[in-house]
């Protein structure tokens, strides 16, 4: 397969770069405004804990943002491709620090790929690759904002609305949008992974609408029951998440994940994949994929169906007569919806399923996802590329699709 190719940066990957800023700088104020009506009411503790979740969000996604700028200047070949072709980085590492010890590295790398973007689709200027290889790192960077932020937030909004036995129509609107969002998310980085299977059939939007509608499906339901069992028991929920987070993190460790190119970079991603499946699946190993899965499903709707019961146990009878019961059946109803829609998506929705790929003339007319390799992959530039590869997401293709 040396013949395999992607395509090169399009009109589409520049209008996501513009949306993801957008949508940054949209989320960013939120939460500031958020923080301030906590503040203003005088709920100094759900403050305090909101700030706590802000800060160490970003915290990690700029530590993961400062690591992957020291990677890749070591990577043959990334200087020249780089140059003058950031707004920020480059080759300028006291800057580059500078801008990542002031929380800016993050929307740093969105503004510089909605430049480079505009040179390379706009313009028609050389730098696809490093283009390409911008928009694949924003993809796995807002992921880990999604899970380090979004959802420990929509845990809070909604434990804070079931605290209060207040909820206005506005708090219902931004629960769905929050929910609907994690699970865009983790399509969006789904169909970044598939950029990566140049000789796969991509992943059209029926097979996307599937993909998004098991994820928010099995995610909803967990944050809910979540939230639900830290109205009645916080100290325990506190307790709850500090045991499986770390027995999570051990998994990452036992399982030898190899994503970053250091050891203390490696054990921050394995806390944080740690605290990823405390809310959703995400293949880190190949090899027995499917039963690790069924595994990780198997202890996610035990430990969901617990908190659900311990809940119901010490629930206010009273004030939680009028939706109590609805959503002691809903949520176990929406979780095995889930499930039966992402064994769905497998068995009918999957993009190998429903449309040939386009090969090579002589080459067999299908393989598995998982013999794709890491030399298989370049990129069309119109001129000799240097195979400026984003290892670090194609390490994740290898082992999302390994059979």
């Amino acid at each position: 397969m040396e013949g395999a190719t992607f395509s090169k940066y399009s009109w589409i990957d520049f209008v996501f770069s513009v949306i993801g800023v957008c949508t940054f700088l949209v989320d960013w104020g939120s939460d500031v405004w958020l923080a301030a009506e906590f503040y203003r009411r005088g709920d100094v503790i759900w403050f305090w804990v909101l700030v706590g979740l802000l800060a160490l969000s970003s915290f990690v996604v700029q530590t993961f943002s400062w690591f992957w700028f020291q990677y890749d200047r070591e990577l043959p070949g990334f200087r020249a491709q780089t140059e003058g072709a950031a707004v920020f980085f480059g080759d300028r590492v006291k800057l580059s620090c500078a801008l990542h010890v002031l929380q800016l590295g993050f929307l740093c790398r969105h503004i510089s790929a909605i430049r480079q973007g505009f040179r390379v689709w706009w313009r028609r200027e050389g730098g696809s690759e490093y283009a390409v290889y911008q928009t694949h790192d924003l993809s796995m960077l807002r992921l880990i904002e999604t899970f380090c932020e979004s959802a420990p937030q929509l845990t809070l909004m909604i434990y804070v609305m079931l605290h209060t036995n207040k909820a206005r129509t506005v708090q219902f609107v931004s629960i769905a949008a929050s929910t609907t969002s994690i699970a865009w998310m983790v399509v969006d980085y789904h169909r970044s992974l598939r950029a990566f299977l140049p000789d796969k059939a991509k992943q059209g939007w029926g097979s996307s609408l599937v993909y998004f509608l098991w994820n928010l499906l099995l995610i909803a339901p967990r944050v809910a029951a979540l939230a639900l069992c830290a109205s009645v028991l916080s100290g325990y929920m506190a307790a709850h998440f500090l045991m499986l987070w770390s027995a999570f993190a051990l998994w990452a460790w036992r399982q030898g994940t190899d994503f970053m190119d250091s050891v203390p970079g490696e054990w921050l991603y394995r806390a944080t994949v740690g605290l990823i499946w405390y809310f959703s699946w995400f293949n880190v190993k190949d090899g027995q994929t499917r039963s690790r899965s069924a595994i990780y499903h198997s202890f996610i709707s035990t430990d969901g169906a617990i908190l659900l019961a311990t809940w119901w146990c010490h629930r206010d009878p009273v004030q939680t007569q009028s939706y109590a019961l609805a959503l002691l059946i809903a949520l176990p109803l929406f979780h095995l919806l889930g499930l039966l829609f992402k064994a769905l998506y497998y068995c009918c929705f999957h993009p190998k399923l429903w449309r040939p790929p386009a090969r090579d003339p002589g080459l067999p007319n299908d393989l598995p996802d998982a013999h794709v390799s890491l030399r298989d992959l370049s990129i069309q530039d119109g001129a000799l590329s240097s195979r400026l590869l984003n290892k670090r997401m194609a390490g994740n293709v290898a082992r999302f699709y390994s059979e």
